[in-house]
């Protein structure tokens, strides 16, 4: 198992567009049978990220395919990103994750 963690900095101002755009990503996501959550930071450090989201994945190879195709098809992914992307202050930090054995 996998998990993709995405760091998004973005203004005050832009935060309730910020969680929609991820909350379609998130409903996209449990759609194809993903587990994913929109995770709001309470607290945080100087730089710190003001909103993540993760995607948990069986295999490393969905990253691609849903980053690519996930919302919507290519052309609905493309614009969601194209939206998001406006309303980010830098580019998203993006984590890949391995969930170890217990």
């Amino acid at each position: 198992m996998y998990v993709a963690r995405f760091s998004y900095a973005i203004k005050p101002i832009d935060r309730d567009r910020a969680l929609d755009l991820l909350g379609q990503e998130v409903a996209a996501a449990r759609e194809q049978g993903m587990e994913a959550r929109l995770l709001v930071p309470l607290t945080r450090a100087a730089g710190g990220a003001s909103l993540q989201y993760e995607l948990v994945m069986e295999r490393l190879d969905a990253f691609d395919t849903f980053r690519e195709q996930g919302v919507g098809g290519e052309a609905g992914t493309r614009s969601w990103m194209r939206e998001l992307s406006a309303l980010l202050l830098e580019p998203p930090a993006v984590e890949l994750l391995r969930i170890g054995a217990s």
